[in-house]
């Protein structure tokens, strides 16, 4: 018995030390890093945070950027209270009156849905093929947009979640009848950043006046850089 007691007594501090120990680790561990892009307008400047949980997105978005890739591109596609959409290599230089938006670098990026993340106003979300030639809804390597949206009614809401069969999270409801946004657009388009300063330069952008096909009459032209912090 005595032998048997031993034993459990040292187990019990073998354990209790390891859970010490992990406690330990975990408080010491580093949080993850943030990442950030500047996105400079010709109607004002948007800064980006871009999310963790989505790294293939957020390492491809940076590469881009790094290499100077969207530096003199355009926003192609505005849609007052829906989206502004750039990327298009083809915009670049772009000529007055030339169709837009079919521009790729040949390669997509796997969906990386997440229910976390949604389209909330400011919202940055990779664009994409539609579903008849893209069903896995692979991003566009290189083409993106941003959510300007709309606030809802709860009513009109809830009607059009059971419409399409989607249940909203409470945290998507309260965004969406507060802040505003596109919830039909979610589960469908990987949103992997959001404007965290510059949210009325999305306005100013969306309310400009545009061609047939969306594209503004005036261009918008973006630059941007990775924002060290």
């Amino acid at each position: 018995m005595k032998v048997k007691k031993l034993t459990f007594l040292f187990l019990f501090f073998v354990a209790l030390t390891s859970c010490n120990s992990q406690t330990v680790d975990n408080k010491s561990a580093e949080p993850q890093k943030k990442y950030y892009v500047l996105i400079e307008t010709s109607m004002g400047n948007m800064t980006v945070e871009l999310y963790n949980e989505t790294p293939n997105h957020r390492d491809n978005f940076l590469k881009l950027v790094n290499e100077g890739f969207y530096d003199g591109l355009l926003f192609h596609r505005v849609i007052s209270n829906f989206m502004i959409q750039g990327g298009d290599p083809n915009s670049r230089d772009a000529k007055p009156g030339q169709m837009l938006g079919n521009g790729n670098l040949g390669y997509t990026i796997p969906a990386e849905f997440r229910s976390n993340l949604f389209h909330r106003k400011g919202a940055l979300a990779a664009a994409r093929q539609g579903d008849n030639v893209n069903p896995t809804k692979a991003s566009s390597a290189c083409q993106f947009y941003i959510v300007q949206g709309n606030v809802w009614p709860l009513d009109r809401l809830q009607m059009m979640s059971a419409q399409m069969g989607k249940t909203l999270s409470k945290e998507q409801i309260e965004v969406y009848t507060t802040v505003g946004g596109t919830p039909h657009l979610d589960g469908d388009y990987t949103v992997f950043g959001q404007v965290v300063d510059g949210l009325d330069v999305i306005d100013k952008i969306a309310a400009v006046r545009t061609a047939p096909g969306d594209r503004p009459i005036d261009d918008v032209t973006m630059k941007m850089t990775v924002i060290e912090k």
